[in-house]
């Protein structure tokens, strides 16, 4: 037997035989539903066959025929009425499996998300990409059309998405463009450190999406439920279908929040805090403020993560404050670390280590979090030194500065556009999907080996209209992508390390070393973060304007 769990409460397999009944009656199942019609195949036995068995075993069993590849309303409403007569848990069968799961994902439809049901069935081996609009309609059988349809649909209305549309329109302003995105308000990320040290309001890293989406580009506000590859279409909930003729997917990453035991009770109470939400980074400066003595844990889950200097800049920013407010003496500071080094581009360690030692820092490398206990003030940390037995280590704290595991979201892990680790599959350097020719992705949502920031993003947006406007006229990919990422990373208030690196490494300075060192502190740089990047970032990346970020040519890169 091949007995595939779905549910609890629901397990598929393939083609059952009469001697597995007795077996299935010890794993605990109470009752079978047969999807095969009799007389389907020579060496399959007959439903009343496993009946009578099903009966001898202490099983009840029901029989709802499906014919191959026709799965019908009528029949996802027969097995729903099934599911609610028999006793749980419930093996169902067919000649693969695959018609039982079809049956289940169509009847869930109405009470679970699309991704849940995708990620579900995947989990157990089986892909319902292909019924993915009909789950999306309720379960029903959808009208085969589109709603609209585009020259360009951008997935994603973050840095990336308006970036790009933004920049195709310059190239090419007769392109009909669309952007979905379900969210009213517009966020500028790289600002939330700022806010959690008390240098930025929080409205200043926010405005609405309405006003920041191009002229000219249709806002279609709403979720992406699937996509169609194969038919160029992207699923939206309620089953709206949207066509284009070419797709760009930029809806960021998600914040795997419930991945830590504990912490969605207690964030933003009981000293847990994180600049990685909006409305959590004023708990940040609120804590630090009020801190006098005590202990500061600051985490760093496993790479990726979305801009990986951002746990240590929360950390930096804080032992100044205290530093300059008397009391770092008193405060022990521990920087819980899931990986195995404090930057990744060795080139910006030593000055980053000037300022772990001046403010006390304790390094505790292969900590990972994964439980807290807001009440109690108690983190749980994984240690996985190398050639160590893994162990759990549990450190009090009086305030502790969170950041998250994070992953593709879900309707990306579970899509035909992902790879093994879920990720939007790319070539690292034109940015176009290395299987749908037609596609291409940017931002922190594809898997190119390159660090997740915003900097990233502007860099990114002008290659992809670049390469698709190439493809509209029929040309080779004509820009590339160098891995270019920028981290300022704040050691103290008014100064910052300026780490700019692209692919392995790789130094990439957008400034004379007279001008700015990227390897040492600069009150330049800082003025740079604060005062300059803010209104580049609303000004000239989401309109267009490509500033210090025009593409390198293929042919240049390749050189």
């Amino acid at each position: 037997m091949d007995v595939r769990k779905i549910t609890d409460e629901l397990s598929v397999s393939p083609q059952i035989a009469v001697a597995d009944l007795p077996a299935l009656a010890r794993l605990g199942f109470r009752a079978v539903i047969c999807n095969r019609p009799d007389g389907e195949g020579a060496d399959q036995p007959t439903f009343e066959e496993i009946e009578a068995a099903a009966r001898k075993a202490g099983l009840e069993a029901a029989y709802v025929p499906v014919q191959s590849g026709k799965v019908r309303d009528e029949d996802v409403a027969a097995f729903g009425r099934a599911l609610a007569d028999l006793p749980r848990p419930v093996l169902a069968y067919c000649r693969s499996g695959t018609r039982s799961v079809t049956l289940w994902s169509l009847h869930e439809a109405k009470r679970r998300p699309l991704p849940e049901i995708l990620a579900a069935t995947k989990a157990a081996g089986y892909d319902m990409s292909g019924v993915a609009r009909r789950i999306a309609n309720g379960g029903r059988t959808p009208t085969d059309r589109a709603d609209a349809r585009f020259d360009v649909v951008i997935v994603g209305g973050g840095a990336g998405g308006i970036a790009t549309a933004a920049s195709l329109q310059r190239r090419k302003p007769d392109l009909s463009i669309a952007i979905i995105d379900p969210a009213d308000v517009h966020y500028y990320q790289p600002g939330w450190t700022l806010v959690g040290a008390g240098v930025f309001a929080p409205a200043e890293t926010a405005r609405t999406m309405a006003a920041l989406i191009p002229a000219g580009v249709k806002w279609i506000k709403a979720a992406v439920a699937a996509f169609e590859p194969q038919n160029d279409a992207v699923i939206l909930d309620g089953c709206r279908v949207v066509r284009y003729d070419r797709l760009v997917v930029a809806p960021g990453l998600k914040l795997d929040w419930g991945a830590i035991e504990g912490l969605p009770e207690t964030l933003g109470r009981n000293g847990v805090t994180s600049n990685y939400r909006f409305d959590l980074a004023p708990y940040t400066w609120q804590l630090v403020q009020e801190m006098r003595q005590g202990r500061a844990l600051f985490t760093q889950p496993p790479m990726p993560i979305k801009c990986a200097g951002a746990p240590q800049k929360a950390m930096y920013l804080s032992g100044d404050a205290w530093s300059r407010g008397g009391v770092l003496k008193d405060i022990d500071i521990q920087f819980m670390n899931a990986g195995g080094v404090l930057f990744g581009v060795r080139e910006y360690v030593p000055a980053l280590m000037r300022y772990v030692e001046k403010y006390g820092v304790a390094l505790n490398f292969f900590h990972n979090l994964v439980a807290i206990d807001g009440e109690a003030k108690k983190a749980t940390f994984r240690v996985a030194k190398p050639d160590a037995e893994p162990a759990e280590v549990t450190v009090d704290f009086d305030m502790i500065h969170v950041v998250p595991p994070q992953v593709a979201p879900d309707f990306i892990r579970v899509s035909p556009l992902a790879d093994a680790a879920g990720w939007v599959d790319v070539d690292p350097a034109t940015l176009r999907h290395k299987t749908h020719q037609n596609i291409w992705s940017l931002g922190d949502v594809m898997n190119a080996p390159n660090a997740k920031t915003a900097a990233a993003a502007r860099k990114q947006a002008p290659v992809v209209a670049e390469n698709i406007v190439a493809d509209i006229e029929g040309r080779s990919p004509a820009a590339a992508y160098d891995g270019y990422g920028s981290c300022p990373l704040t050691v103290e208030r008014g100064k910052i390390v300026l780490a700019e690196f692209g692919y392995g490494g790789v130094l990439k300075p957008s400034f004379p070393k007279w001008l700015i060192d990227g390897t040492r502190p600069s009150r330049l740089a800082w003025l740079l973060k604060e005062r300059i990047l803010p209104p580049v970032y609303w000004q000239a990346m989401l309109k267009g304007r490509e500033w210090l970020a025009r593409p390198e040519a293929v042919t240049a890169a390749a050189g």
